[in-house]
């Protein structure tokens, strides 16, 4: 369902937008997608609404080597993008799974701000997008993924989740959508 309202206390969730994930090839522009994350931040930031910056820095302890990135990974691997616009205001959330929400702050940092939806995009759709967007709704926080910035490494997978997924998790909206929504 296409997005119509978004709450008071919404926050822009922004997943894997790093150097190493963004590396990765892709099916849409990492270009594209970075500059609609960075229209919608600065968007959040004019509303004075939570942008959430995550990045993964590996997989979790203990987990077998297929379930990462294989072997040692560049130094700069998960540093977020510059083109984000990143600013002091911005909350940032270091995962080491697939979800931002299992095993970090971020639903302990939302809830102390009141915020009672999530606006989600990034890399890659099926797995930190989806991932995110599953324990969001969970949680119960009214959820909505910008369509046209989120991409994944496999086709298949991105339609599954935008297709039959997201529409049983939330609302869908595309950049413009939210910016307009935002008001």
């Amino acid at each position: 369902m296409t997005a119509t309202t978004l709450d008071a206390k919404t926050a822009l969730v922004v997943i894997d937008l790093q150097k190493g994930i963004l590396d990765l090839p892709i099916i849409h522009s990492g270009e594209e997608i970075v500059a609609r994350a960075a229209r919608l931040a600065e968007a959040f930031r004019a509303k004075e609404l939570p942008v959430v910056l995550v990045h993964v820095t590996g997989s979790a302890p203990g987990r077998n080597e297929t379930a990462g990135p294989r072997g040692e990974l560049p130094a700069d691997w998960a540093d977020l993008v510059p083109g984000l616009g990143r600013q002091e205001s911005d909350l940032v959330v270091t995962k080491r799974q697939w979800g931002a929400f299992y095993g970090t702050d971020l639903d302990l940092q939302l809830r102390r701000r009141g915020v009672t939806q999530i606006v989600l995009l990034g890399v890659a759709t099926s797995i930190g997008v989806e991932s995110t967007a599953r324990f969001a709704h969970e949680y119960g926080y009214h959820v909505t993924i910008v369509t046209d910035a989120i991409s994944d490494m496999d086709a298949g997978a991105h339609a599954n989740s935008v297709e039959k997924i997201f529409p049983r998790l939330g609302e869908t909206a595309t950049t413009d959508e939210v910016i307009t929504l935002l008001g």
